[in-house]
This record gives structure tokens, sequence and C-alpha cells, in this order.
């Protein structure tokens, strides 16, 4: 999953940036709210942390402008170290999803992550089980009968993203975006999400049969259940 930090503190963000890459995240930065809206105008993203207190402007205004654009579900952490309770109030108000105040555990932060994750997705836990296939979305493994599948990182996020967003039609643009990040430093024209798919296939089919596993002509990939 991606996630673009808006913090001007660059110690903070190059800590929250070596830490949920290190869980698999990709990680995007905004210093500045004016490149933060500009960011948010050209890609989705799963999570966006947002500070408030920004050098150009107020992390509201952020905040505003992306509840502005359609169909988005980006989910909004607001990071910051005002303490006021109106603060908090209106963040929650205008469409954040949580309030984290500084300073902050990163372990705290992953926990309120996959708890958005959970519910956003209507999950009772960490893990999804789809057709045998156990999906554990903390511990990023995929097994079948209590034995682990050998996926690469990228077969193990296009395989995330798809399960959860079951039943839906996910496009190859929505898949790079979510899962490769920034798209205007992807090839969108490049075959190389269809060659990772189909090896995620073979690893799946190789276990248990994988019907479930559609392709979609002319725009991306469905798992159904």
């Amino acid at each position: 999953m991606n996630v673009l930090i808006v913090e001007d503190e660059k110690s903070l963000a190059l800590e929250m940036d070596e830490f949920l890459s290190n869980e698999g995240f990709i990680v995007e930065h905004a210093w500045k709210k004016s490149s933060a809206e500009e960011k948010i105008f050209v890609n989705n993203y799963d999570f966006i942390l947002l500070d408030l207190g920004l050098p150009d402007g107020d992390g509201f205004e952020v905040l505003k402008q992306l509840k502005a654009l359609k169909d988005r579900d980006d989910a909004v952490i607001i990071l910051t170290a005002r303490s006021a309770v109106d603060d908090r109030i209106k963040g929650l108000d205008e469409g954040a999803d949580d309030y984290l105040p500084k300073p902050f555990s990163l372990n705290e932060l992953l926990a309120r992550m996959h708890a958005i994750i959970r519910r956003k997705h209507k999950l009772e836990k960490n893990e999804v089980n789809i057709h045998g296939f156990l999906l554990n979305i903390q511990n990023r493994t995929v097994s079948f009968n209590d034995e682990r599948l050998n996926l690469t990182k990228k077969e193990f996020e296009i395989f995330n993203y798809l399960v959860l967003n079951k039943n839906r039609v996910v496009s190859r643009m929505s898949l790079t975006e979510h899962v490769w990040g920034d798209i205007l430093e992807v090839n969108s024209d490049s075959n190389f999400v269809d060659v990772h798919v189909k090896n995620l296939r073979k690893k799946l089919a190789a276990i248990n049969p994988i019907d479930w596993f559609e392709t979609v002509r002319s725009i991306g990939y469905r798992i159904n259940c």
C-alpha cells in the first residue's frame, strides 16, 4: 500500500519512511502544503499522514482539498503537536480517519493504520481467508494449509490489494498506483503489471485451482468470492 507523508519536520518524516518501508509500504513525501496538494491531485493513496503545521499553510486545507475530489477514499491520519481538543474534533469532522498527537510511537501508528484497514474492508482481524488461501495483512504472508507461499514483495502486494478489493474490478492503473506508487514515475504502457500477475497466478494455481482470479479484458483484474 502507498503512503504520502505530509510533514515538514524532515527527521520525523524520514524516520516514518524507514519504518513504514520496512513494513512493506510504498512511501512518498511532501514537505509543504502546496506539494501535498499537487500530489493528491495526481495520485491516490491508501494513507495520508498529515501534519497540520506546514510552512506554507494549514494541513486542514490539504484535507479540504482531498475531500473535494470525487471518488477518493484515501485514509487520513492527522499527526500534530497541537493538543487542543477543538483541533482534533475539527479534523475528524472534516473527514480524517484518526488523530495521533506528537510525539507518538511508530508501532502505535502502524497499529492504527491496520485498524483503519480492518474497518475500511470490514475485517474482524488482520487475516483474510480466500478460497483456502490465508492472507495475513500484518505479517505480509500468504499460506495454504499452513504452508507459506514463496511470493515476491510485489506479488504479495498485488494479491493483498486484489483480495482487499474482492468482487470489484481493479484497473491496471489503480493496481500500478497502489503497488508501485507515483504513477508519473511509472511507464503505464509497459506490461510489467501483467507479468507480475501472471507469475502470481502460477504460484497460486500450483497449489489450488484459481478460476476465481479473473482477468477483465482491457480493464484489469478481479478476485471473486
